[in-house]
């Protein structure tokens, strides 16, 4: 759970999903739109993450828009909606990895700005290694760290995403947090 959010609102959250997905599967496009509107600011951010590109992010995330619509007749309920459409999220981002076989830098907007000229340069120095670290790992260990380190998700949601067991994310994301400390370890 993201930090200052209660229980309450992510149940509210999780509730007024699924009521947009009630409708959405209904034909109504309104309720489709302001499902999409709720979730593409973490759609972009965990594609930009995964792709290190942000037209790339901004061409999965369309993507996934399209294929969500017409893959919503199929969501069936079983697990959150946030679930069902991150997974969508990180195996398009993977299966594009896999084409693109290519590491990119990844360039991040948010680059926090401090004082004096070389304070700056040496933090987006070490922004720009950390994030090319980051796209240096293979995406089956990037991806939890996107999700956990990045997202905050819990190790719970993040397992429910990938597919895969809770065990299996601690120990990917152990495998590339060491793999980005080793690559980091001439900042530190």
């Amino acid at each position: 759970m993201p930090a200052g959010r209660s229980l309450d609102a992510d149940q509210l959250d999780d509730q007024a999903d699924a009521w947009l997905v009630g409708k959405a599967k209904l034909g109504s496009v309104e309720a489709y739109e302001v499902l999409i509107r709720r979730h593409r600011d973490r759609i972009y951010r965990i594609a930009l993450r995964m792709l290190g590109n942000r037209d790339d992010a901004e061409d999965i995330a369309q993507d996934v828009v399209i294929q969500v619509w017409t893959a919503l007749a199929g969501f069936a309920g079983d697990s959150m909606f946030t679930t069902w459409l991150y997974r969508i999220v990180v195996n398009r981002c993977i299966a594009y990895l896999k084409r693109r076989r290519q590491h990119t830098p990844l360039e991040d907007p948010d680059v926090v700005r401090s004082p004096g000229a070389d304070t700056r340069a040496e933090a987006r120095d070490r922004l720009r290694a950390a994030l090319a670290a980051l796209a240096a790992l293979p995406p089956d260990q990037r991806a939890p760290i996107v999700l956990v380190d990045i997202e905050q998700l819990s190790y719970d949601e993040a397992a429910s995403i990938l597919g895969v067991s809770e065990p299996t994310v601690r120990g990917r994301l152990s495998r590339g947090r060491r793999q980005l400390a080793q690559t980091m370890r001439e900042w530190t």
